[in-house]
């Protein structure tokens, strides 16, 4: 992975929808060694499905994916909405906007090379960073993503990528409770076993929770969740 890239892609999400199990697996190992977690389904009922679920950074559509409108109908529901990269046979954005039936941010073209794909990729990240306040919050916690650092009021928190991965993905889904499993995939796009997960976990709470009141909680035999001590969702 580039050097230059990896700011970029730290805990950056991708959902990339193609019916070619080619271009599926390309996607994802392409992009995947750039340092982006990518999720790729076949249909747009799946990238539906997903989106429901997950919170992503764009998504990647090939334009010959069936049930196509669904994701289109779906997305304006979404509270942030992603930019969407379509790759296609056509040679002009304007034909893709009614085959879509919604906005597309960029789009390249079949055969589409790994460089031009990742170059349109970081571009679209960058001015979605930019148009967003980049300063994820709860409480007395703020997580910057333009300098890459973490605050529990006054007190900087020294934390490692990993714990930086990790404490962004609780803030995005502050409130809800996430297994060790979920957290695994979700953040860093893998199985990794699940005392890694609980390690990371525990160094995080001496760092973030030597504040008060507690912020990351644990129910058990459910998982973990960042927010108020009540009414966490499963």
């Amino acid at each position: 992975m580039n050097r230059n890239d990896e700011p970029i892609a730290c805990g950056r999400r991708l959902l990339a929808a193609a019916p070619d199990p080619g271009l599926r697996r390309s996607l994802t190992a392409g992009l995947g060694s750039s340092g982006y977690v990518v999720e790729a389904v076949e249909t747009g009922a799946a990238a539906v499905e997903w989106l429901g679920r997950q919170r992503f950074d764009l998504i990647i559509v090939d334009m010959d994916i069936p049930d196509l409108r669904d994701l289109s109908r779906h997305r304006p529901t979404l509270v942030e909405r992603p930019p969407i990269l379509c790759v296609a046979s056509c040679d002009s954005l304007e034909q893709l906007v009614p085959e879509i039936g919604t906005e597309v941010a960029d789009y390249v073209t079949k055969p589409c090379r790994a460089a031009e794909l990742l170059a349109r990729v970081q571009v679209l990240l960058r001015a979605s960073s930019a148009a967003r306040e980049p300063v994820l919050r709860h409480e007395d916690l703020m997580l910057d993503e333009v300098v890459y650092q973490v605050w529990r009021g006054e007190r900087r928190l020294e934390v490692t990528a990993a714990e930086y991965r990790l404490l962004r993905h609780l803030l995005l889904n502050a409130g809800r409770v996430l297994s060790k499993e979920q957290l695994a995939w979700q953040v860093w796009g893998e199985s990794r076993a699940t005392n890694t997960v609980e390690r990371l976990m525990s160094r995080l709470r001496q760092k973030v929770d030597r504040t008060q009141p507690t912020l990351i909680h644990t129910r058990r035999g459910f998982g973990y969740w960042l927010g108020d001590e009540t009414a966490p969702r499963v």
